[in-house]
């Protein structure tokens, strides 16, 4: 920002000032900034904007101050997001500190997401939370009233919705009982038509002499996702464990009371939701969370209570039929359901749905939902919804790795979260409980007896026995890479997937295996801002018939950067690791810079310019704002946080005067 020296005009309060800052007029100086530099009017000011890009706001400050001129869409884009928020607050005049405007990006994000993103996108289900949690986003939800399913044995949680509803009738919240007992596919289809939120955990707590129920805080991931989502949750966790550490005791919390009252961690507590889980994570989300917590009180309790969830969530849903397959000791991702996944929008299944619906001389929505209903029967398209539900409990929906396969694959990443489930279990029984662990009885799996006790030795023997089976089915010597195994044709699949760093993550890998991982597989998967989802060469050119899917290359997801570099690091590959998280945080902040503070779901890796503008399938989520950014998004949000607490001094330096990767190690070389 260059200064020059101006008269002082207009009104100006001297109590208004810091030391240092600018009084502007709140009011006339945004509208000024918006005319001059949003050229497409989509209330940002980006590198698409063909704006002069230097803006000098009207100064009212005392004693002749000085005339500045902003330059630069980085920051007239601080300007803009300033305005607003003090537009926001009611200000009419803003004490503008430059410091903001000019903020080094690094930090400006590393700010954002601390100080405000995560609190934004935090929620919580009780009398305070419900009227914000309740909204669903996604298509076809506008128009239902709110409504909450409450298990059979959580009293409170019923007594407490139905007082607010109540005494909130605008609101029309519709509070119901779930059944008593299991909950089956076909219950969860006659949901279909008055979905509504699932309950979460509560404590009770004393406020005022009075006694009330607060829910535990959890994170959604933002967009149209307002929901605690399974795996989502826990990589924004990693990018919160050491600033918010109640949100992620929340989020366990809740996770552990998922697993006690519904069987499982669920993909997100929504109805449609019910008979499918997502990747299971819990025992290091819960291990993580204790190291940084260990001396605390009641840190040990929590662990314990995570690891027998996670003990039950084992044995009861991912070591059963018809996830579990006795031939091979792998598990499968096979969740319950009928019909149409109420939650996608029905022209997403146009291609295969039209056939059917001009077979009955139907429209595809009245096909639809006669198919879902079950008045109509068609076995082949009872197998395609099996597998696209799998493909959705899997969270990559969608990938042509996973199209009409998935419910018959062992894949790599599942029987990876299971081998840390077990190794966690394992350790911690042994280090942590004194390789005695007392199950009661609302941690038992069916046929278990209430408080038998866990010894380390039988963990240590599934882990021994899941280790040989990645071995056997899913390592692939020649190719150097891990692989998913079809359990139906008895036969290991080729789609070259970037899952094949998980075994890595989790341990499984031995040396000579991560070697041949680094050699092989991550020159296939590398690209400009980090790893792509599968390579090029199996994702195959793209057309009518083989049409793109998001979760394929050429876009790159936080998940599989934070368990690439995790997974790296734990075998020594340093530099490796330090490199993909240099090229990933650069991507991110180039991004922030050109683009209004952007923070997306996913990005395309091989784009220099614009690589958040992704079209594929449902397009991208977090850039539906207007002037500044108030959410990021969630695990694209901690990858951020957890990738820079990873790097050194002088990594983050360059990052934020935006060097290359190539520029930054030239530098840091040794000469």
């Amino acid at each position: 920002m260059a200064p020059r020296n101006r008269q002082r005009t207009s009104v100006y309060d001297d109590t208004m000032l810091g030391k240092g800052n600018l009084l502007v007029a709140v009011e006339s100086t945004f509208d000024a900034l918006l005319a001059a530099e949003d050229t497409d009017g989509d209330g940002k000011i980006t590198v698409d904007d063909h704006g002069p890009k230097s803006f000098s706001p009207q100064v009212l400050n005392p004693n002749g101050g000085q005339e500045i001129e902003i330059k630069g869409t980085y920051h007239l884009a601080n300007l803009l997001g300033e305005l607003y928020h003090a537009k926001k607050r009611g200000e009419k005049f803003l004490d503008l500190d430059p410091a903001r405007i000019t903020e080094n990006p690094t930090h400006r994000i590393e700010r954002l997401i601390t100080t405000s993103w995560w609190d934004n996108l935090t929620r919580r289900l009780d009398a305070s939370g419900i009227a914000r949690a309740a909204p669903d986003p996604k298509p076809g939800s506008e128009d239902i009233s709110p409504r909450i399913y409450v298990p059979p044995d959580s009293p409170e949680q019923y007594a407490l919705f139905s007082k607010f509803a109540l005494e909130n009738p605008e609101m029309r919240l519709d509070v119901q009982w779930l059944p008593k007992g299991e909950i089956t596919a076909e219950f969860i289809r006659t949901l279909n038509e008055s979905p509504g939120l699932l309950a979460l955990g509560m404590e009770k707590v004393e406020l005022n002499g009075r006694k009330e129920y607060n829910g535990f805080p959890f994170v959604v991931p933002g967009g149209r996702f307002n929901e605690l989502y399974n795996w989502d949750a826990v990589f924004c966790a990693y990018g919160m464990v050491n600033t918010h550490r109640s949100l992620v005791q929340g989020i366990l919390r809740n996770f552990i009371y998922e697993i006690k009252h519904y069987g499982k961690i669920l993909n997100a507590n929504r109805s449609y939701y019910l008979g499918r889980s997502q990747p299971p994570l819990l025992t290091d989300l819960a291990l993580r969370l204790y190291r940084e917590t260990r001396l605390e009180h009641g840190a040990k309790d929590l662990l314990r209570h995570a690891l027998l969830a996670a003990m039950k969530e084992y044995y009861s849903y991912w070591m059963t039929t018809p996830r579990y397959d006795p031939d091979t000791g792998l598990s499968r991702y096979r969740p319950i359901g009928f019909g149409i996944c109420p939650e996608v929008p029905i022209k997403d299944y146009t291609h295969v749905l039209e056939p059917y619906a001009e077979k009955y001389n139907m429209k595809i929505e009245e096909f639809g939902r006669a198919y879902t209903n079950r008045e109509l029967k068609e076995p082949d398209l009872d197998v395609y919804f099996l597998h696209d539900r799998a493909v959705r409990e899997n969270g990559h929906d969608t990938t042509n790795r996973l199209e009409g396969v998935c419910a018959d694959l062992g894949t790599v990443d599942l029987n990876c979260l299971l081998y840390r489930y077990e190794t966690d279990i394992a350790t911690t029984i042994s280090t942590v409980f004194d390789d005695n662990l007392v199950v009661p009885k609302e941690y038992c799996a069916p046929g278990q007896t209430p408080d038998h006790v866990e010894t380390s030795s039988l963990w240590n023997r599934a882990v021994k026995k899941r280790k040989q089976m990645i071995d056997k089915y899913l390592w692939n010597e020649e190719k150097g890479m891990y692989f998913d195994y079809n359990t139906v044709t008895k036969k290991q699949m080729s789609f070259e997937y970037v899952t094949t760093f998980w075994p890595l993550w989790c341990g499984a890998a031995s040396p000579h295996q991560a070697a041949s991982v680094v050699k092989t597989a991550l020159p296939k998967f590398e690209c400009l801002a980090g790893l792509s989802s599968s390579t090029e060469k199996t994702r195959g050119v793209v057309s009518h018939k083989n049409p793109q899917k998001q979760w394929d290359y050429p876009f790159g997801w936080a998940p599989h950067q934070i368990m690439a570099w995790d997974g790296l690091k734990l075998y020594g590959y340093h530099e490796n690791a330090e490199r993909l998280i240099y090229k990933w945080l650069h991507m991110m902040m180039k991004v922030f810079r050109d683009y209004n503070g952007a923070v997306v779901e996913k990005y395309d890796v091989t784009d220099q310019k614009a690589p958040h503008k992704v079209t594929a399938e449902y397009g991208n989520q977090g850039l539906a704002f207007k002037y500044a950014p108030e959410e990021g998004f969630g695990w694209t949000n901690g990858s951020y946080i957890h990738g820079l607490s990873l790097l050194n001094t002088h990594a983050r330096r360059a990052l934020g005067v935006g060097a290359t990767y190539e520029e930054y190690a030239k530098a840091t070389s040794d000469p």
